[in-house]
């Protein structure tokens, strides 16, 4: 186990290239998140996500893959899973007429949830993938037009009602258990009131510390037992602290470490992002902006989308960590690495050919909606 490997970084293409396993064999690097551009096909990915333990069999591979429009892998057999949304409309419908049985609608979503975990986790464990950025945890706010308020979250959303995410995401987390794989609540505190993008922008929620711990945020206590990871979101909450949550002691140290009394991984979200590139109205460099979320309370931090090409800000984030730590700016955290430890799977997977024919599987496929 190496001291603490903080580093999330992606890789340019479909196979290695020596930069990239230069890159993953960094004493700082902890994982690769993969994307639409890594995958051709299962035997691509699995040859792919080989290559990556063989540089190091303690790497985490992950992926933002949710259902909906947020699923990487989409051919060759993979399941195209539904929209959280459609889960939470699965909640609301207890049919029509005289076979209308409340909390029947209830009782389907959350087993259609666990089967969706359940397919999700083993299709992804079957093709060398450890781990997927999942559930979302924000909430379906809906604008005067019956929009959704936030169009970056927008149908990621299971529901309005932070009881109903909470009790979906739990059960879609049950699947994922079943698969062997760890979950990740996402944003924290909530970035579903945000207008903004924080891909482009800097989103600001100005609501009370009061109104989003009774609303957005009552999904993370709730599911304080359940959660094996958080990543926080790029949106600025000024009555609670000037810097964006990721980067924010007050939100994670003083709200969800000891009030809420979480105790899994925190990962950054994209430090590329624009909501991550400007701190205390100051733009800031990849490894400043790493620093200032590790300094915050998040034991992992990720960099997206900067391998392509020469891929020099990869080389100058990691290169900048090593000297900040050489300098003492930073210190290692063995907690943290603890923490990116537990979220590797600790059973084998199983084969796609086998799952093919597996009872569990094919009945999770039928409950799905």
């Amino acid at each position: 186990m190496t001291e603490h490997a903080p580093v999330i970084l992606d890789v340019a293409g479909t196979a290695l290239s020596a930069d990239d396993r230069r890159r993953l064999a960094h004493p700082l690097t902890g994982g690769v998140i993969l994307f639409a551009r890594n995958w051709e096909n299962r035997a691509q990915l699995l040859g792919l996500t080989s290559a990556i333990k063989a540089v190091r069999d303690d790497l985490l591979v992950c992926v933002d893959h949710e259902g909906g429009r947020v699923q990487r892998f989409r051919t060759d057999g993979f399941t195209h899973l539904p929209p959280m949304r459609a889960l939470g409309a699965m909640w609301m419908d207890d049919g029509k007429g005289a076979k209308a049985v409340p909390g029947s609608g209830a009782l389907r979503a959350t087993n259609a949830a666990t089967a969706a975990g359940y397919v999700l986790g083993t299709e992804l464990r079957a093709c060398g993938v450890d781990f997927s950025f999942t559930p979302v945890l924000d909430l379906d706010w809906q604008d005067e037009d019956a929009g959704s308020r936030s169009g970056v979250i927008g149908d990621r959303s299971f529901h309005r009602d932070p009881r109903v995410v909470a009790l979906l995401a739990k059960s879609l987390m049950h699947g994922l258990l079943q698969a062997g794989m760890a979950n990740c609540g996402k944003h924290f505190p909530g970035h579903g009131f945000a207008r903004a993008d924080s891909h482009t922008e800097v989103p600001v929620d100005t609501r009370s510390l009061k109104a989003i711990l009774a609303d957005d945020a009552a999904p993370y206590p709730w599911l304080s037992s359940t959660l094996t990871s958080v990543m926080p979101a790029h949106v600025i909450y000024p009555k609670v602290d000037s810097r964006p949550a990721g980067f924010s002691q007050r939100w994670l140290q003083d709200i969800l470490r000891r009030e809420m009394r979480f105790d899994g991984a925190i990962f950054s979200d994209d430090l590329s992002m624009e909501g991550a590139r400007r701190l205390d109205g100051q733009l800031v460099s990849y490894t400043d902006g790493a620093l200032a979320a590790l300094e915050a309370g998040c034991d992992l931090v990720l960099l997206c989308n900067q391998s392509v090409g020469d891929g020099k800000a990869v080389d100058e984030l990691l290169g900048g960590l090593a000297d900040a730590q050489a300098r003492g700016r930073w210190q290692p955290n063995v907690d943290s690495e603890s923490r990116r430890i537990a979220l590797l799977p600790e059973t084998l997977p199983q084969a796609w050919d086998d799952l093919m024919y597996q009872p569990a599987y094919l009945q999770a496929l039928d409950l799905l909606p």
